[in-house]
């Protein structure tokens, strides 16, 4: 696709897009949660153990790998993204690398918000660069990606 064949998908598509996501994530992880006993856990005001951890961890991303990865591999999209009619591209309007798309845009913010005191603040800038002018997060800077409408 040539650069001047797309155009930046609205906050508002991207809200959208990212709402339906967080309610498939929700609905797939938190029966995997109680699967796990981690509701128990941290009902009873314990820290999670490692192992629990590793678990949801690589349960969760086989999960969204599943739901989401034929897509994001041919069309760069979340079936959130497919159902707002918006895709992510990179700076040339195509369809990211597979391998670049899950582990920039995906897995290395899933991991920024793992980390304790500084997670939540990464994660709160990522999403308050949508109010620039360009409209990419984070980690659309990281990943080289653009949210454009598909």
């Amino acid at each position: 696709m040539e650069m001047q064949d797309w155009t930046l998908a609205s906050r508002g598509k991207r809200f959208r897009g990212v709402l339906i996501d967080t309610l498939i994530a929700m609905l797939t992880t938190l029966p995997l949660m109680w699967a796990l006993g981690m509701f128990e856990t941290l009902m009873a005001g314990q820290p999670l153990g490692a192992l629990q951890t590793v678990k949801f961890f690589l349960i969760g991303w086989t999960l969204f790998l599943l739901i989401h990865g034929r897509l994001l591999y041919t069309r760069g999209q979340t079936v959130g993204k497919y159902v707002v009619d918006t895709r992510i591209a990179d700076l040339e309007g195509n369809v990211p690398g597979f391998g670049k798309l899950i582990l920039l845009r995906y897995v290395a913010f899933g991991l920024f918000s793992q980390i304790p005191f500084v997670g939540w603040l990464v994660g709160l800038v990522n999403v308050l660069f949508i109010f620039r002018e360009d409209r990419r997060c984070l980690h659309d800077h990281l990943a080289g990606t653009r949210v454009v409408e598909a």
